[in-house]
């Protein structure tokens, strides 16, 4: 491929090594945001390009360059073999197995190890970085599996990146699935000839648990923000008390995210009701109730805490070795470990549930007619209908899922490679069961949803808060109230949609916010 720095791409991502936010990389692996490689990116890449090939005419014994990697270190590859050698690197880590990664995340994944790539510190040729680019840039995805990594770089599942590179595997493009090679040729690509240290920079990235995690990220906090509506509805429905919401309180213990949860919930109730006359005998409301923006506020803090962490692995290399071209050195190094952030999606799983079961207890009691003072189960006739009777088992189970999910997995590793590689955290499998409880979680909260709509259409005359308001209204559009008992199912799959598009919550944010 020639040398080229990326033309200008109209709105394109400028990518330098720096700078990179969970939201850009929604932004390319979703809404397929060209990106485009800064020049002085380029210019980094081959300065260390530039001192791997000094360093290996001297001779030098480098790690994945003039040696082999793993348990096999101490075996010598000599520049004849170069090529060779990587490419039978690239197809002998290709060992991960199903389920295969959707469009979104291997986006994610070309786009994390590119921006890492662009930091100067592998010495791979500058090409691979414009490999990643074109990729993006014209919808080509390798098809790459999602188990296999024990979180130590996601060796054995991206190296199916470099597959395609180099004209092996296959690829998505167009909506057709097809040889790596054949669809190189189609868009005039040519197959990369790898050089020294090209296959290990490469595979020595955690890019697929990186830029999955980013994905997890950005849905994660609109979700948050929902959660603080479908709360804020829960209470109109109860007519609860709205003590528990006064700043003053909350200002005695500051926590930033219980903060912006209270100011989420309080903008949805503004203008309603509650403010004027809630119930007088509610003088404490149940837990599930009172504390929801401790509980919400808590998950917000991981969310921060993690994205933060997240964010700088985004921006930084994490390869071994380590070029530090200013220095002509290459240093072995432990920089591909990403325990700091995977214990904060551990933390998260544990946050989330805490979520989920206020969630599933507040369903319980919008049923329970000794606490809402309406209907059992929500029924709009307790002579022939069951209302939501059952639904309270798809809560509870869903519940259930979302507790065994957030079991740790990061400390289950084994010592591998002659006992070199005692140390994992099994990141891809960490992320993927975090955005698993976040695909669980979007069904309670739209089952509370649905609840909390209809405790507001038996009560009647509800005056209810602008976001809520705009929530309820948006939530009718698409669920009617039950009154017969009909597949709840149906219902159910359409209030997750609405939270899941984030069509629910812009709406409700533009009203909630207005004046």
């Amino acid at each position: 491929m020639p040398e080229r720095s990326c033309p200008l791409l109209g709105s394109a991502l400028v990518l330098d090594g720096t700078g990179l936010s969970v939201a850009d990389v929604d932004s390319v692996a979703r809404g397929r945001r060209k990106v485009e490689i800064a020049p002085s990116a380029w210019e980094r890449l081959k300065k260390a390009r530039q001192v791997i090939f000094e360093l290996a005419e001297e001779g030098l014994p480098v790690y994945g360059l003039n040696r082999g990697v793993g348990w096999n270190k101490d075996k010598v590859i000599s520049p004849g073999l170069y090529e060779d050698y990587n490419r039978s690197l690239l197809l002998s880590h290709s060992s991960g197995v199903k389920p295969e990664a959707p469009e979104e995340v291997v986006r994610a994944a070309m786009l994390a190890r590119l921006n890492g790539l662009l930091a100067g510190a592998t010495g791979s040729q500058p090409e691979i970085a414009a490999c990643y680019a074109d990729f993006l840039n014209l919808g080509l995805h390798p098809i790459m599996p999602l188990r296999g990594s024990v979180g130590a770089a996601d060796i054995t599942l991206i190296a199916h990146l470099g597959l395609a590179m180099i004209g092996e595997g296959e690829v998505e493009v167009g909506g057709r699935r097809l040889p790596a090679s054949q669809a190189l040729a189609e868009l005039g690509l040519a197959p990369l000839r790898l050089g020294p240290k090209d296959g290990l920079a490469i595979v020595s990235s955690n890019a697929l648990s990186a830029g999955n995690g980013a994905l997890a990220l950005h849905d994660l906090a609109g979700l948050l923000e929902a959660a603080d509506t479908v709360y804020a509805l829960s209470l109109e429905a109860i007519r609860g008390n709205v003590s528990p919401l006064d700043e003053a309180v909350h200002r005695k213990r500051p926590f930033r995210g219980q903060l912006a949860s209270l100011a989420n919930v309080r903008n949805n109730l503004a203008d309603s009701g509650l403010w004027d006359a809630y119930n007088p005998e509610s003088l404490q409301d149940p837990l599930s109730f009172r504390d929801a923006c401790q509980i919400h506020g808590a998950a917000r803090d991981a969310l921060d805490y993690t994205r933060e962490l997240l964010e700088i692995h985004l921006n930084s290399p994490d390869d071994n070795p380590c070029v530090l071209a200013e220095e002509r050195r290459i240093l072995s190094c432990a920089n591909f470990d990403p325990v700091v952030w995977t214990l904060g999606f551990e933390m998260l799983g544990s946050a989330l549930h805490h979520v989920s079961k206020s969630s599933c207890y507040r369903i319980l009691k919008l049923g329970d007619p000794a606490f809402t003072g309406l209907s059992r189960f929500l029924t709009p006739d307790a002579e022939r209908s069951l209302g939501f009777s059952t639904v309270q088992k798809t809560a509870s189970s869903l519940d259930a899922e979302i507790r065994h999910l957030s079991n740790p997995a990061s400390a289950d590793y084994m010592s591998l490679a002659g006992d070199i590689e005692d140390h994992g955290t099994n990141a891809p499998f960490v992320v993927s069961k975090t955005r698993e409880i976040i695909d669980r979680l979007t069904y309670m909260l739209a089952i509370e949803a649905i609840h909390a709509a209809q405790a507001i259409d038996l009560r009647g005359g509800v005056k209810l808060g602008r976001g809520t308001e705009a929530a309820y209204r948006l939530l009718r559009s698409a669920v009617s109230f039950l009154d017969a008992d009909r597949c709840q199912t149906v219902d159910i799959e359409a209030a997750y949609r609405l939270l899941k598009d984030g069509e629910w919550l812009a709406s409700v944010r533009r009203q909630a916010l207005s004046e």
